[in-house]
C-alpha cells in the first residue's frame, strides 16, 4: 500500500527529511570572522592557504587581510571578531596597557581576558633594506636619516626599533626619523624615496622582495654580534643567505630576527571550533609547506614557543591528545 499525497505519514517523512536537510546545513555553517595582515608574508599566507582546508573540515573562515594586527587584538577583545594572527608582544602590550595601548588604562587589560591563544608559529624575518647605491651603506649612516618602522600604533614599532639599537645604538627620534605607514603601502614608499631604509617583515625568498631587487639592487644590513631579541619583543635570531634575491649585493649571511607569532581567538568561541582551527591546521602542515616554499618555516615544534596568551580550552584538548606537554602558565584558570 503506498502513502497518498496527503497521508499523515508521508508529511512526517517529508518533516524528518527536511529536519535532517536544516541540520546538515547548519553542520556546514560553522563561521569564523578572522583578520591577518599582507597577503605576501607567512602571516599572511598560513591563514590564506588554510582557509580551504579549513573549509573541508566544515569551518568556514571569512578572511579579512591587509589588518593591523594590534587592532585586530582589541576586535576579539571586544567580541566583534572570532580569530587573528597577533604578535606576541602585542598581547603583552594588551594585559600591562602599555605601548598601543597605553590610552586604554585598565580597560585594556579586562580586554586581554577575553584573548585566549591555539598556537604559536615562526613568521617573518626582518629585512633591513637600503639601496646598495644610496645613501646608507652600513648602520652608522642611519644617522639623520627617515626609516620605515611599521604601520601606526603598531606592535612591529617596538620589534624594527629594538633590531636598530641592537645593532646600531641608535634610537629612533633622537638618532633617525621613524617613519609610520601602513604595510600595503611600504614598498611603493620606499621606491618613491620617502624613507632612506625600508625594515619590511618578509617571508625568506619572498617574491615582492625579488621584484624590488630586480628594479634596483639592495643591501641588506644585518647584527654583526648575532645578538639575541630581548624575550619581551617575541622573536628569534635567523640568517638572510647570500642570493636569496637576484640584485642582493651581500655575499655574507645577513643575521637578523625573525618574529613569533601566536593565532588568537576570543575567550567564548566555541570549544568544537578551536579544536577544529587547530586539529586541521597541525595535521595540514605538511601539505602547506609542500605547496608553498615560503611557509617551510612553519614548524610544529613552535606550538607553544614564546605563548603568553592562555590556550583556548579546545586547543587545550588537541595537546592532550596528541600527548603535547603544556605549560601550567598556559592553562586558562
Amino acid at each position: 500500500m503506498t502513502d497518498s499525497p496527503r497521508s499523515p505519514r508521508r508529511a512526517w517523512r517529508h518533516l524528518a527529511l527536511a529536519l535532517v536537510a536544516c541540520s546538515a546545513l547548519g553542520a556546514q555553517a560553522q563561521k569564523v570572522s578572522m583578520e591577518t595582515t599582507a597577503a605576501n608574508s607567512v602571516v599572511g599566507l598560513m591563514p590564506q592557504s588554510m582557509a580551504p582546508l579549513w573549509a573541508k573540515a566544515g569551518v568556514d573562515v571569512e578572511l579579512a587581510m591587509g589588518q593591523t594586527l594590534t587592532k585586530s587584538q582589541l576586535k576579539i577583545g571586544q567580541g566583534t571578531l572570532d580569530a587573528s594572527v597577533i604578535p606576541l608582544p602585542a598581547y603583552v602590550s594588551l594585559v600591562a596597557g602599555t605601548g598601543p595601548y597605553a590610552q586604554m588604562g585598565d580597560k585594556a587589560k579586562a580586554l586581554a581576558d577575553n584573548v585566549r591563544s591555539l598556537w604559536a608559529f615562526s613568521a617573518s624575518t626582518w629585512h633591513v633594506i637600503t639601496w646598495a647605491d644610496g645613501k646608507v651603506q652600513n648602520w652608522s649612516d642611519l644617522k639623520g636619516k627617515r626609516v620605515y618602522i611599521g604601520p601606526p600604533a603598531g606592535a612591529a614599532n617596538a620589534q624594527i626599533r629594538g633590531l636598530i639599537k641592537a645593532a646600531s645604538g641608535l634610537e629612533e627620534g633622537k638618532d633617525y626619523e621613524g617613519i609610520k605607514a601602513p604595510w600595503g603601502v611600504a614598498t611603493a614608499g620606499f621606491q618613491d624615496g620617502q624613507y632612506d631604509v625600508y625594515v619590511g617583515a618578509f617571508s625568506l625568498g619572498s617574491q615582492a622582495l625579488v621584484e624590488l631587487s630586480l628594479s634596483r639592487k639592495i643591501r641588506l644590513l644585518g647584527l654583526a654580534n648575532k645578538e639575541a631579541p630581548p624575550a619581551a619583543l617575541g622573536m628569534q635570531v635567523n640568517t638572510i643567505p647570500p642570493g636569496t634575491y637576484p640584485g642582493m649585493v651581500n655575499t655574507e649571511p645577513v643575521t637578523t630576527w625573525q618574529t613569533l607569532m601566536m593565532m588568537a581567538v576570543r575567550k567564548d568561541l566555541s570549544d568544537d571550533l578551536a579544536y577544529k582551527l587547530t586539529k586541521t591546521y597541525f595535521e595540514s602542515l605538511t601539505a602547506l609547506k609542500a605547496g608553498n616554499a615560503s611557509l617551510a618555516v612553519l614548524s610544529a615544534d613552535d606550538a607553544l614557543s614564546g605563548l603568553v596568551a592562555p590556550l583556548h580550552p579546545g586547543a587545550l584538548k588537541y595537546y592532550q591528545e596528541v600527548g603535547r606537554a603544556v605549560p601550567a602558565a598556559l592553562v586558562a584558570r
